[in-house]
């Protein structure tokens, strides 16, 4: 049977037995979609698509989403927060209380197994624990919630050094500290000494609180913690304060003001 009897028969036209589908090269959108996903890894098909567009590329939008669905970017990829260069900034020398505060959080497990956390504050001119917040999880409402109370009754300090824990590069905190125009120095990561003061206090606190007791509940933590804490603050005496206690060394402070005025 020849090609016209065979396409009588098959009611099929010459024209449609002779088409050769004819494959179209991909690679230029390859290229670009996998340079502009390179740069911008949450962008999704639209703006990946408009970005295209303003670089002068012309291809039909149901294209460019066939070769985007076949390379796999239509698939949420989970990208690593990466965290901006922090710079290095040294322990300088405080001469007045509300300088700098820093703050770092613990962890601890109660009596039955049950894991907690407790957030530190510090002022670094006089090593005293400013206020603290235990639970469960602390995110970065509640350090705000903790700071309000320091400063509601310690004042308001130019500065805070910070590690780079989630609850600290949060958003809310860094607009909390924009609002009250508060400094955050981040340490550099993987870099607890340059933090040093804060990591000294939390050492106390592991040896002579944490190491010694054994906890039952949160409440307990809690009252037990502000116990510690105030005689940390009023009658345990610091080696570098001169064998003073911090209230001791802010009061001396206070009167060598006075004399001074």
């Amino acid at each position: 049977m020849s090609i016209n009897q065979a396409c009588q028969a098959l009611t099929l036209s010459k024209s449609s037995y002779y088409y050769e589908k004819k494959l179209k090269d991909d690679s230029t959108i390859i290229d670009a979609l996998n340079e502009l996903v390179e740069k911008h890894p949450r962008n999704g098909f639209w703006l990946l698509f408009n970005r295209l567009r303003k670089k002068g590329f012309a291809w039909n939008h149901k294209r460019v989403y066939r070769v985007y669905k076949a390379l796999g970017l239509n698939f949420k990829k989970r990208t690593k927060k990466r965290i901006p260069t922090r710079v290095q900034h040294p322990l300088q020398d405080l001469f007045e209380p509300n300088e700098q505060w820093s703050m770092d959080f613990m962890s601890n497990t109660l009596f039955g197994g049950k894991r907690y956390r407790i957030l530190n504050i510090m002022d670094e001119f006089n090593r005293e624990f400013i206020e603290f917040e235990v639970g469960i999880s602390l995110p970065a409402i509640k350090v705000i919630q903790t700071l309000n109370r320091a400063i509601e009754f310690r004042g308001k300090p130019k500065s805070i050094r910070v590690d780079n824990g989630p609850e600290f590069i949060s958003h809310k905190l860094e607009q909390w500290c924009y609002i009250h125009s508060i400094e955050l120095k981040f340490i550099q990561p993987g870099s607890p000494t340059q933090n040093s003061r804060m990591e000294r206090l939390n050492g106390s606190m592991r040896r002579e609180f944490f190491d010694a007791y054994l906890f039952d509940s949160l409440s307990e933590v809690k009252i037990m913690t502000q116990e510690w804490v105030y005689d940390y603050n009023n009658h345990r005496p610091h080696s570098i304060l001169g064998k003073l206690s911090p209230i001791e060394f802010l009061d001396k402070y206070n009167q060598e003001k006075n004399c001074s005025v």
